[in-house]
This record gives C-alpha cells, sequence and structure tokens, in this order.
C-alpha cells in the first residue's frame, strides 16, 4: 500500500513543485492539500502544468481529513508552520513530518527572533526535528519521525563547505551566491516585479541573511561566512561562489578532490565538477546538488549550482522523506528503471 501523504498550504511554488512530484512518486498517494486563499479550487487551476494531471481540490483546513494520512509536507509561511505542528500533535497525529518553513531550522529559540523577527510561538517543540542536510546528517536514526528541511542558499553553501569544514574546523569564506526570482515565493514586491529584476543583479541582506545561522550551525563555530547574497535575472536556481585560503597541506586539487570524494561518496544526489565550477543551467530542474573547485596556490574558489525549488526546497523533502521511511533517498527523484519513470523531465514555470 502507498504511503498516504499531505500537503499542507501547497498554493506556492514550492507547493506546486511538491504537488508533481508526489503525483509522480511511486511510494507515495497525494491525499490532501490545503490552501485558506484557494479553497475549494482545483489544483490544476493554481498550477496549470498539473492539468489532467490530478482532480485535487485546495481544502481549506487539514484538520478533519487527517485520518489515514501516514506523513504531512509543510509549505506555509515561517511562524505558521510551528503552529500547524502543534494543531497536529495537539489532534493525536502519529506521522511523519517534514517542515519546508525556517521555523525548526535553528536550535537556539532566540535566533528567531534575531533573523526573523518573530518570538517562536512553539520552543518547546524544536528540539524533536532533525535538521534535514541529508548528506550530512543521514541516514537518521531509528525512530526519527520530524524533520527540518534546509533552506536553498544555506543548502548549496553547507553542501559546498562542509567537507572543508570536518576537515580544517577554522577558516574564513567568502560567498557571493546569486538566486532566480522564484525564490522569493508567488506573491509579487517592488524588489522581484519583471521590469526591476530583468537584466539586473542586486546584492540583499548583505552579511546578515536569515539563512547564516543555519549555516553556521552546520559547519560549526570556526568558520567565519561573510555573505553576499544576490537577486538575479532568471527565474529559477542558485549559483553562487567560495574563496578561502587553504593551508599548505590542502593547496592542491588533489588534495581536495579527496575531501570532496570521500564526503559525498553513495550520496547520489551531489555531483562533483573538479577542477572547473559547475553551470546553474545543468542543476536547474534537477534533485542535484552541483559542486566544483579550483585551486591556483593556496587559494580555493568553490563554486556550487542547485534549483532553489527543488533540491533548495521540494525534492529535498522528498528526499528526507523517502529516508525517515526507510526508502532509497532518490525514490521518485531520479529514474531507476526507465525514462519514464524521472518526474524532473519536464521543465515548469
Amino acid at each position: 500500500m502507498p504511503t498516504r501523504v499531505a500537503l499542507l498550504h501547497g498554493a506556492g511554488y514550492t507547493g506546486g513543485e511538491l504537488i508533481r512530484l508526489l503525483l509522480n512518486h511511486p511510494n507515495y498517494e497525494l491525499a490532501l492539500v490545503t490552501s485558506r486563499s484557494q479553497a475549494g479550487e482545483p489544483v490544476w487551476k493554481t498550477h496549470p502544468h498539473l492539468r489532467g494531471q490530478t482532480e485535487l481540490r485546495f481544502a481549506e483546513s487539514g484538520d478533519a481529513a487527517m485520518d489515514g494520512i501516514d506523513a504531512v509536507f509543510i509549505a506555509a509561511e515561517h511562524g505558521q508552520s510551528a503552529v500547524l505542528t502543534a494543531g497536529l500533535l495537539a489532534n493525536g497525529y502519529q506521522g511523519a513530518i517534514v517542515d519546508l518553513s525556517s521555523d525548526f531550522r535553528l536550535k537556539n529559540p532566540a535566533d528567531y527572533d534575531t533573523w526573523y523577527g518573530l518570538k517562536h510561538p512553539h520552543p518547546e517543540l524544536i528540539p524533536r526535528f532533525q535538521y534535514g542536510l541529508a548528506e550530512v546528517y543521514g541516514p537518521y536514526a531509528p525512530g526519527t519521525r520530524f524533520i527540518a528541511n534546509p533552506g536553498c542558499f544555506a543548502t548549496g553553501i553547507e553542501l559546498a563547505l562542509w567537507p572543508i569544514a570536518r576537515r580544517l574546523g577554522a577558516f574564513d569564506a567568502a560567498i557571493t551566491a546569486i538566486t532566480g526570482a522564484s525564490g522569493s515565493g508567488a506573491k509579487p514586491s517592488a524588489t522581484t516585479h519583471f521590469p526591476t529584476r530583468d537584466g539586473n543583479v542586486r546584492a540583499y541582506k548583505v552579511l546578515a541573511h536569515q539563512h547564516t545561522p543555519e549555516i553556521q550551525q552546520t559547519l560549526g563555530a570556526g568558520c567565519r561566512l561573510l555573505l553576499t547574497p544576490v537577486s538575479g535575472p532568471w527565474v529559477r536556481g542558485i549559483w553562487g561562489t567560495i574563496q578561502l585560503t587553504l593551508p599548505e597541506e590542502l593547496a592542491s586539487a588533489a588534495a581536495i578532490t579527496r575531501l570532496f570524494e570521500e564526503a559525498y561518496a553513495g550520496r547520489p544526489l551531489v555531483r562533483l565538477w573538479p577542477d572547473e565550477l559547475p553551470e546553474l543551467r545543468y542543476a536547474v530542474n534537477t534533485p542535484f546538488c552541483d559542486i566544483g573547485w579550483v585551486v591556483r596556490g593556496n587559494a580555493l574558489v568553490l563554486g556550487f549550482a542547485i534549483d532553489n525549488l527543488l533540491k533548495g526546497a521540494s525534492s529535498q523533502a522528498i528526499q528526507n522523506l523517502n529516508l525517515v521511511l526507510g526508502l532509497p533517498e532518490t525514490a521518485g527523484l531520479i529514474p531507476h528503471e526507465s525514462p519514464q519513470t524521472n518526474p524532473i523531465a519536464q521543465t515548469i514555470y
């Protein structure tokens, strides 16, 4: 029997990608999708690429329809996921939860006030969530049910730096990362308006992006991050470079290659590009994080590329649920038998 899955707050870009992937997943049945603003409407009206693929309609709330649900994805706004989670647990929900918001990523509740400008509504639930960077923390301990899905910038930067951080412990990293417009969500704003964004790049939240403490938490206090996020003139995908100085014992392309090959051996959703930096176009519309590097003397430049809606959100969420339920982490994400089984084959948005 397939695992019956619900998606709470599924009207955004991330929700559209999750629905598409879940409809094609061989082990999951998408039984419920909620949205306050689109309640009663067919899912395909909000996500036209799903026309002809599902007859599901958005429900206003999942409270009355959770019987028989085995796993829940939550794609609510920051601050709302914790409220929804508390409600689920109060109503006796016993299944898995993968939360795509920031609500359970940071271990210190005070950091939410500092970095997100909100007092955490349910700090008592934070310790129950496992941070879901699968390539670093997975496979997860038996009994793990609740996953905090990482942020999009955090995913790319952590995966690019983790092999270095676990070897060096302390280092400075100067990061420039450029993101597409879909990273700002479906609701338009002055800075995501097409005439403002097209043909333009604009730095924002310089040295103050909210994913910084999340990255620091994974890489350790010895890593000094200097992050410049940049708004790019495309729809989806994050491309970034990281510059740092190597100690003599690591100052060679061969040494860096060994670090990354050892770190990601057997992790199929990280692709390595030795002696070059990856291009964004090959990562977009895939569940992969592409990482490359160039070494000159003791200078190292790392490059990374991900699809912010997939590896930075939806496909990573499915990767995490796969691991929680004991499935191959690539189930429903890359083909195992034939190209027809691959839901990533189409380009949307």
